[in-house]
């Protein structure tokens, strides 16, 4: 890792990174379904309880994530790179369309709920070697003047994949009715989701494997093993540094969509315009963050997206509770701007804190507990806190004290960027 050259051709970061497009796509595509998914799979006569079913449903897919950074961690460093990209996209791929095909609540009774976890889990293991693999190929393969902001580039695949999520969703509820969507639309993003893995998987056929794997003599027989008995102190500085990034991007994303919708009486269609300009405004503001770290350091960028996130998430979660859809759009973009910081340079600092021979599990294991212990509960987490205080704000002050975490992380971080191999 950090040769003077690069093989990361265009082509290749295209096959690399375009596995994190299909496994974004796919979990934005279920977050902003959840309403109408929770009617579907979980009947009730309470909206909230159905809700917060289908979004349990969410979370179990990320719960499931750490046995699969455990199976993808060892894969990654034991056999390569290449081969967890491949099964990866493959199984998330047969997850979608299997969705797709999935008869309902109302056809088969409970069978169809339980058929939905089952899906989300196994789903759930596969993308938990995506980000990892993906991310830890590019990074080691990018010259080192410039791995921040290759780096980068997985962040800016996964908001592609968000944006594809938010608007196709859109693009739907603008040409079919409400009972269409339920009735059968509901199932065409899914299957959307298949293409696009098809497409993946072609693409990474002719993906060369990390160089940085050349030395086999390094590669050990349980690398998981290796990284939590040795490397445990840094799998926990990983996880602190990412929880704010990955419960912010649920709270404005997942979360909010179904909020303004349920209590703010916008719009679907309203909350998923604004949400895929703003996951546009993250993948740019991520090109730009990455480069800034080349120049400036990893440390004084994060360092500056948390601060940030500290002075505006109060006022910007203001403006996303005012009846103007303006001045919500205004506060998911400040929010989305910051969170930006955290996803371009996340892949980055963490292939720069381990070594070569257990990078795959010690990335995928900080990386993929996070998500699943406090990104994919965010939304459960979020709705609680509003119903059990009767607060609107009480979700803010969750990011607040996450980002606190996370600062005292940055702060030990090296000043300038890091040439780790």
């Amino acid at each position: 890792m950090g040769s003077g050259h690069s093989r990361m051709t265009p082509r290749a970061v295209a096959a690399a990174t375009s596995g994190n497009v299909l496994e974004w796509y796919d979990f934005t595509v279920y977050g902003f379904l959840a309403p109408t998914l929770g009617r579907i799979f979980f009947p009730s006569d309470d909206h909230v309880a159905s809700l917060l079913s289908a979004f349990a449903v969410l979370a179990v897919g990320y719960a499931a994530r750490p046995i699969g950074s455990v199976i993808y961690g060892h894969i990654g460093d034991r056999f390569g790179r290449k081969p967890a990209l491949l099964s990866s996209v493959t199984l998330m791929g047969v997850g979608s369309l299997l969705i797709g095909f999935l008869p309902t609540y109302a056809e088969i009774g409970v069978t169809a709920a339980v058929l939905l976890i089952v899906i989300r889990v196994v789903q759930g293991i596969s993308v938990a070697g995506e980000y990892m693999a993906s991310g830890v190929l590019i990074v080691e393969e990018a010259r080192d003047r410039s791995r921040g902001f290759v780096g980068s580039w997985i962040a800016c695949a996964m908001m592609l994949g968000c944006v594809l999520g938010s608007g196709v969703p859109a693009l739907i509820t603008s040409f079919l009715t409400d009972s269409q969507i339920s009735a059968w639309g509901w199932r065409i993003p899914f299957f959307f989701g298949g293409a696009v893995a098809l497409f993946g998987a072609v693409l990474r056929l002719h993906l060369s494997e990390s160089t940085a794997l050349s030395g086999t003599a390094e590669r050990s027989k349980s690398p998981i093993r290796m990284a939590v008995r040795e490397y445990w102190p840094s799998i926990l500085r990983m996880i602190a540094l990412l929880i704010p990034t990955a419960i912010i991007y649920f709270m404005i994303f997942v979360y909010a969509a179904s909020y303004l919708t349920g209590r703010m009486h916008f719009s679907t269609a309203q909350a998923l315009d604004i949400s895929t300009i703003n996951l546009v405004a993250i993948a740019v503001l991520g090109l730009a963050a990455g480069y800034c770290s080349d120049r400036f350091g990893r440390r004084a960028v994060l360092l500056f997206g948390a601060i940030g996130t500290l002075i505006v998430a109060w006022p910007m979660w203001l403006l996303m509770h005012q009846d103007s859809l303006v001045l919500v759009f205004l506060g998911q973009l400040g929010f989305a701007g910051f969170n930006a910081i955290g996803w371009a340079l996340s892949i980055t600092v963490l292939s720069e804190m381990v070594p070569t021979r257990v990078r795959c599990s010690a990335v995928a294991l900080s990386y993929n507990a996070c998500m699943a212990v406090f990104g994919g509960t965010t939304p459960i987490v979020a709705t609680y806190l509003v119903t059990r205080t009767g607060d609107d704000y009480a979700p803010v002050y969750y990011v607040m004290a996450a980002t606190l975490v996370s600062l005292l992380v940055i702060l030990r971080l090296p000043k300038t960027a890091a040439s780790a191999r």
